[in-house]
């Protein structure tokens, strides 16, 4: 029988992606003991109820004593005050990864906390769902989907290949890239649409009474679209858009250039404008249904 990745695995916040990582860690056998660090009773009290660890505390010394892995788990806001609370309490050798949808942030963020001697490998799991909580997770959300690691210079090679074997071992693909180049790709691929969804939902949401009720009756697949993705939890994603601004206000100028170019075409009848545009993007579609990203 093959040895476990890793003997313990410290899991901060257990909300959709860590509990989610738990399970497949459960499923494949990574792991001989899971345990999580959480503020709140009642996501360690589901975590400890579903099963999917062996133990939940809210102190940051119990929680990380003996852990080979920590993955951090928690809104990109909170992050530097979790790593100050588990920083003077993590053994040497322990690598800490994360799970942020930033990068730059997070690696401001944690870095300085983080004693010598412990490995710091930057990750993030293309992959979620609109719910959130313990309750929310299962162990085939990585299946098929990227992970991006954002190794930093001087890294240890040897954390950065156990953290791939890692996403590896439970069928996720991984990928390296630069921290700034992590957030400008992402910029465009998930924050965007995230705050295109908030912002349709939200207009929707101002229309008087009638109209706001009828919306919601009459929704076509493009607005239960929108609906789905700005159903995502709140706060993770205000950290997101302040953690990654530049370039998403970088993107949003770039955005709003080509939203004026299309008021532009169907104000003068230009329909040849919109064709165009449209059978380009449409071949984006296509691209991403090959890619088995669909």
């Amino acid at each position: 029988m093959t040895a476990p990745l890793f003997d313990t695995v410290c899991l901060v916040g257990i909300g959709l992606i860590n509990s989610s990582l738990a399970r497949a860690l459960r499923k494949h056998d990574l792991a001989r003991r899971l345990v999580t660090l959480d503020i709140s009773a009642e996501a360690r009290d589901a975590a400890l109820r579903l099963g999917i660890v062996d133990a939940a505390t809210a102190d940051a010394a119990e929680a990380v004593k003996g852990a080979g892995l920590v993955v951090v788990g928690t809104p990109v806001g909170a992050m530097e005050q979790v790593a100050a609370a588990i920083g003077p309490h993590l053994e040497p050798g322990t690598i800490v990864t994360d799970v942020g949808s930033v990068k730059i942030a997070v690696v401001r963020d944690l870095v300085p906390h983080l004693p010598d001697g412990v490995h710091f490998v930057p990750g993030h799991p293309i992959a979620g769902t609109e719910h959130s909580g313990p309750e929310a997770g299962f162990a085939e959300l990585f299946a098929g989907r990227w992970t991006i690691l954002t190794p930093l210079p001087g890294g240890d090679p040897k954390a950065l290949e156990k953290v791939r074997a890692l996403w590896s071992a439970i069928g996720a693909m991984v990928e390296e890239m630069d921290p700034h180049h992590h957030d400008q790709v992402l910029a465009i691929t998930s924050h965007l649409p995230h705050l295109i969804a908030y912002t349709i939902v939200g207009t929707a949401n101002d229309l008087e009474g009638h109209l706001q009720q009828e919306v919601i009756k009459f929704s076509a697949s493009g607005f239960r679209d929108f609906t789905r993705i700005a159903a995502s939890d709140p706060i993770m994603w205000r950290d997101i858009f302040l953690g990654n601004k530049e370039a998403v206000l970088e993107v949003i100028q770039r955005f709003t250039e080509d939203l004026t170019a299309l008021q532009r075409a169907i104000r003068w009848g230009e329909g040849e404008v919109l064709e165009e545009r449209f059978r380009e993007t449409r071949a984006i579609r296509r691209a991403i249904i090959d890619a088995k990203q669909a």
